[in-house]
C-alpha cells in the first residue's frame, strides 16, 4: 500500500447555498469529504488527511495532516458559508502544509473541490500546476455547479499541467438527484489508474459500498443492522434482549387477560343479583302492603259497640247457631278455632240476620244471658275481629255494660209477670 499525504480543499462561498445537489450543495461536498477522508485513513493506517477552506475572509487551514480521522471529522462542523472562493491561493496553501508533513516517505496529493466560478485565469492555473509537478504533487479535481466564464476549461488545463503519469484525475459532476458522494464511488478517484490510485482504491471502495448500502438500506439486511460475521457478540446480546422483550410482551398480554375474565363473571353476576333484589323488594313490598292492617280508633270502638248491640238483639236461631259454634270451638285446637272464626264480621252479621229472618225472632232473654255469660266464647269471638283487642279495657267495659242491661231488663220481665 502506498503512503499519502492528502489535503482537501473545501469550497465554502456562497455559491454553496444551492440546491441543485441535494439537499445543497455544501452539504452534499460534506458528505463527499467524510467518505473520501475515511477511504484515506482506512487504505493505510499511516496514511494523514488534513483540511482548509477556499473561500470565507481567505484561505484557512482547519486541520494540518493527521491520521486522526475523528479530529478529521469535527472540523467540518460548524463551517461557516459566505464569500467568494480563491482557488489558486488554496492550492498553494495545500501545497505548503504537504511540503511540511512530518513523515517524507509519504507522497503528496491535493483534492480540490471546485463547486463555484474561478476567477484565476488559465495561464495561472497552469503555473501552479507546472510547480505541483516539480514537487511530485498529484491532483484530484471534482468540478460540480456552476460552469460559466469557461470553468471546465480551465479545471482542464490545470489538471494537464499538473499530471505525470495519470497520477491526477478530474470528475465532472452534472447537477441533478444523484448525490455527490454515490458519483465519486465509481470515478477514478476512488478506483484508481496505476500506483498513485491502487494505494487506497480496495479500501475506498470497500469502505463507500458498506456506507452506501447503511444509508441506502439502513440494516444492511442483517438481523437488528449488525453482520453477526463481523460482531457476533453485540448480535447476540441485541437477539437475546429481543427474546427478553418478547416475552415480556406475552406474559404482560395473559395476565391481562386472566384479570380481564374473573371481572366480566363478576359482573354478570352482580347484575343478576341486583334485578333479584329488585324483584324481591317489589314483591315484599307488594305483600308488606297488603298484609298491613288497620290500627284501632275510636270510630272502630263505636262500630264494635253497634256490632255487639246488633249481636244481642237477634233471635233465638241465632243463639242456637252461636251455641252450636261454641260447641263445635271447644272441642277443635288452637288453629281451627281461627279459621272457623276468621269470616269477616260483616258476613258473619249477615247470616245471623239472614237465620234470625227465618227464624221469626222467637229468642228467649235467658239463651242472651247464657251467651254474654259465656265468656272464652266471647273472647274468641272478639279476638277473631280484625284489630280488637279482648283484654282491652274499653271492650271490657262495653261488654260488662251489655250483661248489666240484659240482667236488668230480665228481672223487669220477672216483675211484670207476677204482678200479672
Amino acid at each position: 500500500m502506498v503512503l499519502e499525504a492528502t489535503m482537501v480543499c473545501i469550497d465554502n462561498s456562497e455559491w454553496m447555498r444551492n440546491g441543485d445537489y441535494p439537499p445543497t450543495r455544501f452539504q452534499s461536498q460534506a458528505d463527499a469529504v467524510n467518505l473520501i477522508c475515511g477511504a484515506k485513513t482506512q487504505s493505510n493506517p499511516e496514511n494523514t488527511v488534513g483540511i482548509l477552506t477556499m473561500a470565507g475572509k481567505g484561505v484557512r487551514v482547519l486541520v494540518t495532516p493527521t491520521s486522526d480521522l475523528g479530529k478529521i471529522l469535527a472540523c467540518m462542523h460548524g463551517l461557516e458559508v459566505g464569500g467568494e472562493s480563491n482557488l489558486s491561493a488554496a492550492v498553494q496553501v495545500a501545497h505548503l502544509a504537504l511540503k511540511h508533513r512530518q513523515n517524507k516517505q509519504q507522497r503528496q496529493r491535493i483534492v480540490l473541490f471546485a463547486g463555484s466560478a474561478i476567477a484565476a485565469d488559465k495561464k495561472t492555473l497552469e503555473a501552479i500546476g507546472k510547480k505541483l509537478k516539480k514537487n511530485n504533487v498529484a491532483l484530484d479535481i471534482i468540478d460540480f455547479g456552476e460552469e460559466e466564464d469557461g470553468k471546465p476549461e480551465k479545471l482542464e488545463a490545470l489538471l494537464n499541467a499538473v499530471n505525470s503519469n495519470d497520477n491526477s484525475h478530474i470528475v465532472h459532476v452534472p447537477p441533478g438527484p444523484n448525490v455527490l458522494s454515490d458519483v465519486l464511488i465509481s470515478s477514478a478517484i476512488f478506483t484508481g489508474d496505476g500506483e498513485a490510485g491502487s494505494s487506497f482504491a480496495a479500501a475506498a471502495a470497500a469502505g463507500a459500498a458498506a456506507a452506501a448500502a447503511a444509508a441506502a438500506g439502513g440494516a444492511g439486511g442483517f438481523e437488528f443492522g449488525v453482520d453477526p460475521n463481523l460482531d457476533p457478540e453485540l448480535a447476540l446480546a441485541l437477539r437475546v434482549s429481543m427474546e427478553e422483550e418478547r416475552a415480556r410482551q406475552e406474559a404482560a398480554a395473559k395476565r391481562a387477560a386472566e384479570e380481564a375474565t374473573p371481572k366480566v363473571v363478576l359482573e354478570g353476576q352482580g347484575q343478576g343479583r341486583t334485578s333479584g333484589d329488585v324483584a324481591m323488594t317489589e314483591a315484599t313490598s307488594t305483600s308488606v302492603g297488603t298484609e298491613k292492617g288497620p290500627d284501632l280508633t275510636e270510630d272502630e270502638k263505636s262500630l264494635l259497640e253497634q256490632a255487639l248491640a246488633m249481636s244481642m238483639s237477634d233471635g233465638v236461631a241465632s243463639a242456637g247457631i252461636i251455641a252450636a259454634n261454641d260447641a263445635a270451638m271447644a272441642e277443635a285446637s288452637g288453629e281451627d278455632r281461627d279459621l272457623v272464626f276468621s269470616q269477616p264480621p260483616t258476613s258473619l252479621h249477615v247470616s245471623m240476620k239472614e237465620n234470625a229472618g227465618t227464624s221469626g225472632g222467637t229468642s228467649s232473654a235467658s239463651d242472651m244471658s247464657k251467651v254474654l255469660a259465656d265468656q272464652s266464647f266471647m273472647s274468641s269471638i272478639l279476638a277473631s275481629l280484625p284489630g280488637v283487642d279482648p283484654n282491652d279495657p274499653s271492650v271490657r267495659d262495653v261488654l260488662a255494660s251489655l250483661q248489666s242491661e240484659e240482667e236488668h231488663q230480665k228481672s223487669d220481665s220477672k216483675d211484670k209477670k207476677a204482678d200479672s
